[in-house]
């Protein structure tokens, strides 16, 4: 029986940088790898300018799971794209020749229940109006990533003042538990996406 052949996993999550958007909605994706980086006793985040200036998180000890590295964009969502490329094309570098590593991007999704797990892997899907993810493949040209996608719920209204004024809302305690609690969906979702 052959072992099954694992990738290396580059875990993008993008949102609003600062104390201001800390805990947002929008930045639902920031939340779940913080959470993630903790639940799987990651070192502490910090900033890596050769990552495109973006704040790394590696595991503590070699061998824990899978080889994951966790990377928080430091730029605004809408300008995501390009320390998304620098990251990836830096972090890939490492990567042993004749091999290969995924990009995975984590990100807030309007329409979908607080708190749901979504994953795309198909290439050339829409970004559906977010400009985060439009950002990144205007950058990446081309180059395949996979998307996780963190429901957020959506405000009665579809006007676009008054989503802007949901998605960079504080969220609640409550909130922010059902965030977290998607943690062991997002893991199970990563082991299969390092699958190669």
């Amino acid at each position: 029986m052959t072992a099954v052949r694992t990738l290396p996993l580059l875990v993008c999550s993008i949102g609003n940088p600062g104390s201001t958007y800390a805990n947002t909605l929008h930045s639902a994706g920031h939340t779940v790898v913080n959470h993630l980086a903790a639940h799987l006793r990651y070192s502490s985040f910090h900033k890596e300018r050769e990552l495109g200036n973006g704040l790394v998180g590696r595991p503590a000890m070699s061998g824990s799971m899978g080889d994951w590295t966790l990377w928080m964009s430091t730029s605004y969502m809408n300008e995501s794209g390009k320390g998304v490329r620098a990251a990836f094309t830096a972090w890939s570098k490492h990567i042993p020749f004749g091999e290969e590593g995924r990009l995975v991007v984590i990100h807030d999704e309007l329409e979908k229940p607080l708190g749901a797990v979504s994953v795309r892997t198909a290439q050339g899907a829409s970004a559906k109006g977010h400009n985060g993810l439009k950002s990144i493949l205007s950058a990446m040209n081309g180059t395949p990533f996979a998307r996780i996608g963190i429901g957020i719920g959506r405000p009665a209204s579809r006007e676009s003042d008054e989503v802007a004024r949901y998605v960079l809302k504080k969220t609640t305690p409550a909130e922010k538990a059902k965030l977290e609690n998607c943690i062991e969906e997002v893991i199970t979702k990563l082991r299969q996406l390092e699958r190669a």
